[in-house]
C-alpha cells in the first residue's frame, strides 16, 4: 500500500516562492498530479508529471510561475512556486494518476492530506 505525505507549505507575501514536496512511502509510484482546494471553491488541477520525468502538464492559471518536478530516487515530486500570488493559497495535495485525461482530479486516487499554502497581500 502506497502513503503519499506533503510538506513545504506556510505563508509567504504575493510574489514570493515556496517549494513543496511529496514523498510516497510503500512503493514506488508512477505518474503524480499535484492538486490545490482553496476555502470554499472546488478542488483544481494544478500540476502532473510522468513517471519518467517528461511530459509535464501545468494549469494555465499557474504555467510559467509553477514548476513540478520529480527524483526517482526519493521516490518523490516537487512543485516549486513562484511569483505567488493571494489567489494561490489552497490546500495542496499529491496524487497518483490512474488513467484518462490527467487535468481531471477525478482521475487521481491515494491523496495525501495537504499542506496549506497561504499568500498574504
Amino acid at each position: 500500500q502506497v502513503q503519499l505525505v506533503e510538506s513545504g507549505g506556510g505563508l509567504v507575501q504575493a510574489g514570493g516562492s515556496l517549494r513543496l514536496s511529496c514523498i510516497a512511502s510503500g512503493r514506488a509510484v508512477r505518474s503524480v498530479g499535484w492538486v490545490r482546494q482553496a476555502p470554499g471553491k472546488e478542488r483544481e488541477f494544478v500540476a502532473h508529471i510522468h513517471w519518467s520525468g517528461s511530459p509535464a502538464y501545468h494549469a494555465k492559471s499557474v504555467k510559467g510561475r509553477f514548476a513540478i518536478s520529480r527524483d526517482n530516487a526519493e521516490n518523490s515530486v516537487s512543485l516549486q512556486m513562484n511569483s505567488l500570488k493571494p489567489g494561490d493559497t489552497a490546500v495542496y495535495s499529491c496524487a497518483i494518476y490512474s488513467s484518462g485525461s490527467v487535468y481531471a482530479d477525478i482521475r487521481y486516487w491515494g491523496w495525501g492530506k495537504g499542506t496549506l499554502v497561504t499568500v498574504s497581500s
